[in-house]
């Protein structure tokens, strides 16, 4: 076989390939663009005949009654995010700085399997484990009537979550370069002060979005949190009692999908819950992005 046909046997291939790529990355956007389209379709009837403002900013949910409000849930997954992210990045994040720049080979080599394992862990087994041990623990403990509640939610997904976190974060830690680190010994640092001024420094781009991209898989978790919230869609009195039941966005459309009647009222309001929670999954993927894109700027992160 001659060199030009061979040259232009492997030009078309690269051609080829670089078609099968453009087409993989247009066919994801263009589900993305159907999943937008389709739950704004099914979301515009409830917020032209409810009101964006008044459904957002309802104080009751009642489907049996037709009021629609979107508070209790907006609140409950609030205070469930941010306690389950509080819980995730004080375990994680020293986890990954031990993995990353204390561990020995056989601590690692014992660490990296159980948390890869913990990973794997389907949603459901973490439900099934918090129901029977950790709401029975609160619910004994705390002297409650159901230990199903806002904090169960929050300990579960935290722990359930704290893989995610760690692996990522060890990731950002390891890719700061050697040299940056012997440079700061060299000049007398000691492996603390070049833990804390170099190296978290430089990696603070991936840990940022680390935390970022967290938020919104503790915000779209279902299964769990179904399980142990109690699913109750009401405003926890006062508003950060962590031990009331509430309910999230995920848990409602779980709940009561499966049951609502197709094109009545409630069935678009749960689709405008469903778009509620995709426009705050994809904003805080907008900064996470922009965020690790400014650290990177200012620190040099990797």
């Amino acid at each position: 076989m001659d060199r030009p046909h061979i040259k232009a046997s492997r030009k078309y291939g690269e051609l080829f390939v670089e078609g099968l790529l453009f087409l993989a990355a247009i066919t994801s956007i263009l589900i993305m663009l159907l999943i937008f389209y389709f739950l704004i379709h099914e979301s515009l009837p409830a917020f032209f005949d409810l009101g964006l403002i008044s459904l957002l900013t309802g104080l009751k949910w009642h489907p049996a009654g037709d009021i629609y409000g979107l508070l209790p849930l907006i609140a409950a997954s609030l205070i469930i995010t941010l306690l389950a992210l509080f819980i995730n990045i004080i375990i994680g994040f020293p986890l990954a700085i031990y993995l990353a720049e204390l561990a020995s080979p056989k601590s690692k080599a014992l660490l990296k399997p159980a948390i890869e394992l913990l990973a794997g862990v389907p949603s459901i087994v973490y439900g099934f484990l918090g129901v029977i041990i950790l709401v029975s623990y609160l619910q004994d403990s705390f002297d409650m009537l159901t230990g199903r509640s806002i904090l169960a939610g929050s300990i579960l997904l935290g722990v359930m979550f704290i893989p995610y976190i760690t692996t990522i974060c060890e990731d950002a830690l390891r890719a700061v370069p050697s040299e940056f680190k012997e440079g700061s010994l060299a000049l007398g640092a000691n492996r603390w002060q070049t833990l804390k001024n170099v190296t978290i420094p430089a990696a603070s781009s991936g840990i940022t979005a680390a935390v970022l991209l967290n938020i919104g898989s503790i915000i779209g978790e279902t299964m769990a949190v179904l399980l142990v919230v109690g699913n109750v869609s009401k405003l926890p009195s006062p508003i950060f009692d962590i031990f009331d039941q509430g309910a999230t966005f995920t848990s409602v459309i779980a709940g009561e999908m499966g049951e609502v009647a197709r094109g009545s009222m409630h069935y678009h309001v749960l689709f405008a819950v469903g778009f509620v929670l995709l426009m705050v999954v994809s904003i805080l993927s907008l900064i996470a992005d922009y965020a690790r894109a400014r650290i990177r700027r200012k620190f040099g992160g990797y």
